[in-house]
C-alpha cells in the first residue's frame, strides 16, 4: 500500500510507532521497522543524548529498514538539553522525528539543516495547521480516545479526522483509537494517510515491557480507562488501577485547587514500576481506549501482515462489494487484530 505517508519515510505500510515513555526502545521500534512501519525510540526516556545515542546505534544493529525518534518537548522548569538531543539524532543518521508536546517550532531549524522529516503530535485542527505552518512534514492527529495527553477539547476522531482533511495540505495520520485493519481502513476512508499505534504495540512478544502490563491489556475493556489531571489542564488517559483511584480520590477532594504536588505520588515515577518492575498499581499511567480491541499478544510482524492483509480485503471485497451488489455481510476482518 503506497499512501502519502510510506512515500515521505520510505516505509512498506502506513503503519507508525509512535513514542511511549519507557516502551519505545530499540526492540520495538527495530521490529516494527522490519515489519514495515515506522518504529520509534522514545528520546527522553534515555536519560542522557549519550545514552539516545547508543540506543540508535543498538537498533541500527537490529534493523536496515528506517525508524526514528520521538522527541517529547515538556514544560519544564528546566528543559532537558534538546539541542544535543537533536545533535544525537542527527549524528545517528536519523531521518524522522516524531516530536510532542509543545510547538517544535525553535528546534524546526536545526531538525530541517539535518535532512530530518518532522511529523507532530496533535489534538486539534488549529495544533495542526500550526505545525504545517512552522514547516512540519506531517502531522499525527491525536484523537479523544487516545492514550497519554488528548488535549483540551474532546473532539473524537470521527469528527477530527475528516476535520483535519478540510484544513490541512501536509499528509497526517490518525492516531487513538488505532489496532487493526478496521482502523486503517476507517482513518485512510477520512483522509488519513495512515495510522500510528501506541497502546496495540504494547501488546506485542517484543515490546520491552514487563508481562504484567500486557496481560492487564489483555484484561482489560473500553471502558476501563479514566481521565486524570483535567483540573490542571494536563489531562491524561489512563488505566484504571489502586494507584489512579487514589488519584481520582485526590482530584474529588481538592477540585479546582488541585495543585500537581498534591497527586506525587500517583504520578511521578510511575513508569519504571509499571514497565520495568510490574507494579500494576503503582499509578497512573498511559492507555488509550483503543485497550478494548486488544484481544491477543502476536508479534510485530504478525500484527502488522494481519493488519495489512485484512485492510486489503476489507477494500476490494466489503467495499467493493457495497458498490457492485456482491456483498453478503460476512465479516471481512479478523476482530482479534
Amino acid at each position: 500500500m503506497k499512501t502519502a505517508i510510506t512515500e515521505l519515510f520510505g516505509i512498506e505500510h502506513p503503519i507508525i510507532q509512535g513514542g511511549m515513555h519507557y516502551v519505545g526502545f530499540a526492540e520495538l521500534a527495530a521490529a516494527v521497522s522490519n515489519a514495515g512501519g515506522l518504529g520509534l525510540i522514545t528520546g527522553l526516556t534515555q536519560k542522557t543524548p549519550e545514552l539516545l545515542a547508543k540506543e540508535i546505534a543498538r537498533c541500527r544493529d537490529m534493523t536496515d529498514k528506517p525508524f526514528g525518534v520521538n522527541l517529547t518537548f515538556l514544560p519544564t522548569l528546566s528543559d532537558p538539553p534538546y539541542p544535543e538531543y537533536i545533535a544525537a539524532i542527527k549524528e545517528g543518521g536519523i531521518k524522522a522525528v516524531e516530536t510532542a508536546g509543545r510547538s517544535p517550532e525553535q528546534y524546526m531549524p536545526a531538525l530541517k539543516t539535518a535532512g530530518i522529516k518532522v511529523i507532530h503530535k496533535c489534538t486539534s485542527v488549529r495544533h495542526s495547521l500550526k505545525a504545517e505552518k512552522i514547516g512540519c512534514d506531517a502531522v499525527s492527529v491525536d484523537g479523544f480516545e487516545c492514550g497519554g495527553h488528548p488535549g483540551e477539547d474532546d473532539i473524537p476522531n470521527m469528527i477530527l479526522l475528516p476535520r483535519a482533511a478540510d484544513e490541512l495540505k501536509i499528509p497526517f495520520v490518525a492516531s487513538g483509537g488505532m489496532a487493526d485493519a478496521r482502523s486503517l481502513v476507517a482513518a485512510l476512508s477520512m483522509g488519513a494517510a495512515g495510522m500510528n499505534m501506541g497502546t496495540r504495540f504494547v501488546a506485542t512478544k517484543e515490546a520491552p515491557v514487563h508481562e504484567n502490563v500486557k496481560q492487564a491489556l489483555l484484561k482489560a475493556t473500553e471502558l476501563d480507562t479514566v481521565l486524570v489531571m483535567r483540573a490542571l489542564r494536563n489531562t491524561e488517559r489512563v488505566l484504571k488501577n489502586k494507584g489512579v483511584e487514589e488519584l481520582v480520590e485526590i482530584e474529588r477532594a481538592k477540585g479546582a485547587s488541585l495543585k500537581i504536588d498534591d497527586i506525587l505520588d500517583q504520578v511521578a515515577g510511575v513508569y519504571p514500576k509499571v514497565m520495568v518492575n510490574g507494579e500494576m498499581d503503582a499509578g497512573a499511567w498511559s492507555c488509550g481506549m483503543v485497550v478494548g480491541l486488544i484481544n491477543d499478544i502476536p508479534t510485530v510482524k504478525e500484527l502488522i501482515d494481519r493488519i495489512m492483509e485484512d485492510a486489503e480485503r476489507i477494500i476490494r471485497q466489503r467495499l467493493t462489494g457495497f458498490l457492485d451488489g456482491t456483498h453478503k455481510g460476512a465479516a471481512p476482518a479478523r476482530a482479534i487484530a
